[in-house]
């Protein structure tokens, strides 16, 4: 502290010392027109013990700094931002509905509700996903998509003779478009193909038909007379793609084979009926 030297007087004139202490200064002569004029400077450092911080105050002794003491808990929402301290709207509690439960509390956060997983196989990959739309929607994939198409035809042909060749050989084809209508996902095409040939066959003459390269129906005539229009219907089915791109048009063809002809037997008609089941999951 600054001291203030004793100060005698006499005959009405006062004669005083003035000396400064530690953080004090003085200044003046001490007479009536300059008096002395005694200042004292508080440093920084001199009074930092006596302030602390509290909780939501922070205070740091080595610069004397003081700030916002932000709790690291989960589910606090308060931040300091350049202006002053925030709290986002809406950040304490919200409203859920339908598939979501909690209010947003560090007690209580935002979840969906969920059901238990009750396949072997691993969610991780095998789920599905689940996105936003452009409207701030809830999406899940897109819906499976199951679809037909068909086309029968009849030709008719002028009792051509049948190919005399030991194996089936390709006398006409017959051919089917197929899309797949799903904008999203491939689609695994199921063909189904159903041919009916008729045969003239004389007395002794035999003949055979068949589809790409499988021969699937052989008939002679073991009598004296001609047996005319004689035909069987027969069908298979297999897969005839195992991926068609989403949009993708591809056009399927099978070939209907004749041989074995003997006896001059001719066909006179091939009936084609050619069906396709798209599926996309």
């Amino acid at each position: 502290m600054g001291e203030v030297a004793r100060c005698g007087c006499g005959g009405g004139l006062c004669n005083c010392t003035v000396r400064a202490g530690s953080n004090v200064t003085v200044s003046g002569s001490g007479s009536a027109a300059n008096p002395y004029v005694v200042s004292s400077e508080v440093r920084c450092p001199d009074v930092r013990g006596c302030l602390s911080g509290s909780a939501g105050v922070t205070f740091n002794q080595a610069t004397g700094q003081i700030s916002a003491g932000v709790s690291a808990q989960a589910g606090n929402n308060l931040t300091v931002r350049p202006d002053g301290l925030f709290v986002p709207t809406g950040a304490a509690t919200v409203t859920t509905g339908c598939g979501l439960t909690g209010n947003g509390s560090g007690s209580s956060p935002v979840r969906v509700s969920t059901g238990t997983w009750p396949y072997s196989c691993s969610p991780a990959t095998s789920g599905g996903v689940i996105v936003c739309d452009a409207n701030g929607v809830l999406r899940g994939e897109p819906r499976g998509r199951i679809s037909y198409v068909q086309n029968g035809e009849t030709r008719n042909y002028n009792d051509v003779l049948v190919p005399t060749s030991t194996a089936v050989v390709p006398v006409d084809t017959f051919s089917l478009d197929v899309t797949n209508p799903d904008p999203c996902r491939p689609a695994v095409v199921l063909f189904e193909r159903e041919f009916d040939v008729s045969f003239n066959l004389p007395a002794g003459a035999g003949a055979a038909w068949g589809a790409d390269g499988d021969e699937m129906y052989y008939m002679r005539n073991s009598g004296t007379s001609a047996i005319t229009n004689i035909h069987s219907q027969l069908t298979k089915v297999y897969q005839a793609l195992a991926s068609l791109g989403p949009g993708a048009t591809s056009t399927i063809t099978i070939s209907v084979e004749l041989g074995r002809g003997t006896g001059s037997a001719n066909y006179n008609r091939i009936q084609s009926l050619l069906r396709a089941i798209l599926i996309s999951l």
